[in-house]
């Protein structure tokens, strides 16, 4: 008798827990939560079913399901507070990693994030539709089809930007130097990204100019670097400015070629676990100089950072970004991905340039009436930076 009455029992509150958990989100809607002197605690998934039921019962218009489960996503990620952890798409993946790899469907910009969250043109790729239509390096990026870009992460910024080969994207943008908003409508195509330029100056003086580190980088800094010592290169200006980093392992191969034996650069993880990349005995002994600026982040900074702590050359120009954390790239099962930093860097004598930047050994400002002209569009003999990196190794030369 005993045994059946617990049975009983058992099976009823067995209903009464499936009845509760079925009826609950329908009785939650119509309880007045908000006349009741108390409230109650929800599991995530709970609360989430009563936000989605609200939204299917009231919201005005048809709801685009797609859109608020991606949201919902990135939501999560934005939760940490660290704007250099998001979700993507399955569709903002693959652009990240084109983009990475050095190719990509879009206009011929690359853009960056500041500290504000103004997602900036940090260059115009030569011959590229971007360049045709009149977008400048230092444009902010205000719109895109229409759609306001202000506050957006810069992963959703250059999502908008790029697609398919042969369609159209209009860019609004506001151009400091002279106040105006401006719109730009361009045709999409294939842009292989030269990352790296080449020449030799006067007095047999070096130049390689650095855009930011991708896949293809290194390849690309070995054939300018090989081709000015066949020249008979005597001292090498490195030029990082406006360059918001990229691939650490690209860096880390440049930094082989011009750095001297030791740390370039260590990370400490969530468990204080540290790693070095180090580099070996060989490299190219000859005076350098490295240019860099406000926009001159992250990977960047790991070179710049290095020579500095090093003593192995001389940092010329401004204050740097201030980038100092490692991010790791995870791809999902659905093809979406996960950007997490993963780690924080520090120069080899231990500083961590995160929020502060580097301070260059010689700080040189562009002429004023150069201060938001692209870099390509500035003369070389008003290019203040630029010529007293040529001044340093002038007597170093000597």
């Amino acid at each position: 008798m005993k045994r059946k009455d617990f049975w009983k029992g058992f099976g009823a509150a067995l209903a009464l827990v499936l009845v509760a958990s079925v009826a609950w989100t329908p009785i939650c809607r119509i309880i007045p939560w908000h006349a009741l002197p108390f409230t109650m605690g929800m599991s995530r998934e709970a609360k989430i079913d009563i936000i989605q039921s609200y939204l299917d019962q009231y919201y005005v218009d048809d709801l685009e399901e797609e859109q608020v489960e991606e949201m919902l996503y990135a939501g999560m990620m934005a939760g940490v507070g660290d704007r250099y952890t998001y979700y993507l798409t399955k569709e903002n993946l693959k652009q990240y990693m084109d983009n990475s790899n050095g190719n990509f469907d879009g206009v011929g910009i690359e853009v960056y994030s500041t500290q504000d969250g103004e997602v900036i043109v940090s260059s115009v790729m030569a011959g590229q539709p971007a360049e045709a239509a009149g977008v400048k390096a230092g444009d902010v990026i205000v719109g895109v089809d229409g759609q306001d870009m202000q506050g957006s992460l810069l992963s959703d910024v250059a999502a908008k930007i790029r697609g398919r080969e042969g369609t159209e994207v209009t860019i609004k943008v506001l151009r400091r130097s002279t106040g105006e908003t401006l719109e730009f409508t361009m045709e999409r195509t294939t842009v292989v990204v030269e990352s790296v330029s080449g020449r030799m100056m006067d007095e047999k003086i070096g130049y390689i100019s650095i855009s930011g580190f991708k896949e293809n980088t290194y390849t690309q800094f070995k054939e300018a670097l090989d081709e000015l010592q066949k020249e008979g290169m005597k001292g090498l200006i490195l030029d990082l400015r406006d360059n918001p980093g990229g691939l650490v392992h690209s860096v880390y191969e440049i930094g082989e070629e011009l750095l001297p034996e030791g740390t370039m650069v260590y990370t400490l993880d969530k468990n204080e676990n540290r790693n070095d990349l180090k580099c070996d005995e060989e490299y190219l002994d000859i005076p350098l100089v490295v240019l860099v600026n406000a926009n001159s982040a992250s990977a960047s900074e790991i070179f710049a950072g290095a020579v500095k702590d090093t003593g192995r050359g001389t940092l010329v120009g401004t204050q740097t970004f201030g980038k100092g954390l490692v991010q790791r790239l995870f791809t999902l099962p659905d093809g979406s991905g996960l950007n997490i930093t993963i780690q924080k860097y520090y120069t080899p004598n231990g500083t961590s340039i995160h929020g502060v930047g580097i301070e260059p050994d010689e700080v040189v400002e562009l002429p004023a009436d150069y201060q938001n002209t692209a870099l390509k569009d500035i003369p070389e003999r008003v290019d203040t930076q630029l010529q007293k990196g040529v001044e340093v190794l002038r007597n170093e030369i000597k």
